[in-house]
């Protein structure tokens, strides 16, 4: 049996590891925003790397269970799968955000040079 430590730890593991995620998402928008584009991509991606680790230490537990482990829900575990869930929503919206501020900043820049000549 998996006990409760050993799930919360990993709860906790799951929690830090989005939680770098979510931070690089957030700067990555900012960036994004100051029309810094390819810094917002390397930062969306360097997420992906916390995200990695994060699904990894989901999926330790995820094999446990499925062997015939049997294991009870604290609720740090539940904060880091929400937490982890979260993150990988923002993630898919930041790149959608980003080629969105592309475009729309490459609009206005074709609408201002058509409104001054």
């Amino acid at each position: 049996m998996v006990t409760k430590e050993e799930i919360s730890m990993a709860g906790f593991e799951i929690v830090a590891y989005a939680g770098d995620a979510k931070t690089a998402i957030i700067n990555a928008l900012d960036e994004a925003r100051n029309g810094n584009y390819d810094k917002a991509r390397k930062l969306v991606k360097s997420a992906d790397s916390s995200l990695n680790d994060a699904h990894n230490a989901q999926t330790k537990l995820m094999s446990k269970e499925a062997s015939g482990e049997e294991m009870e829900t604290t609720f740090i575990m539940s904060h880091g799968q929400d937490t982890l869930m979260t993150t990988m929503l923002l993630r898919d919206e930041a790149k959608y955000f980003i080629d969105l501020y592309e475009k729309y900043n490459s609009a206005l820049k074709e609408l201002n040079e058509l409104k001054n000549k």
